[in-house]
């Protein structure tokens, strides 16, 4: 599985942006989805997750009820939509895939990464 993310730019506090992951092969719908960020200096984080229906969602709790992941699995992409963002937000983000639903939050729980994508949030 490739994964390639876009949507990442520059946006003011307070404003929104939505990041797209897709994926190539037959096989995307099989995979758990997982956005991931990494701020300047810092180690990489877990923001939200997605089980391969969709049924299942799971978010870091500096995100929770401001963003929101999704999936169609008919285009193979997966989304992150951010609404009010934060200049705290600053940073590269990578979706993920993997098959591993017990290790979704976590990095090890994913198989294949994309390249990022940086959202730069200014105050």
């Amino acid at each position: 599985v490739q994964l390639q993310a876009s949507g990442g730019g520059v946006v003011q506090a307070g404003g929104s942006l939505r990041l797209s992951c897709s994926a190539s092969g037959r096989t995307f719908s099989s995979y758990g989805m997982g956005w991931f960020r990494q701020a300047p200096g810092k180690e990489r984080e877990f923001v939200a997750a997605i089980s391969w229906s969709g049924g299942s969602k799971y978010y870091a709790d500096s995100v929770k009820g401001r963003f929101t992941i999704s999936r169609d699995n008919a285009k193979n992409t997966v989304y992150l939509q951010m609404n009010s963002l934060k200049p705290e937000d600053t940073a590269v983000y990578y979706c993920a895939a993997g098959t591993t639903p017990a290790l979704a939050l976590r990095q090890r729980g994913y198989d294949y990464w994309g390249q990022g994508t940086l959202v730069t949030v200014s105050s």
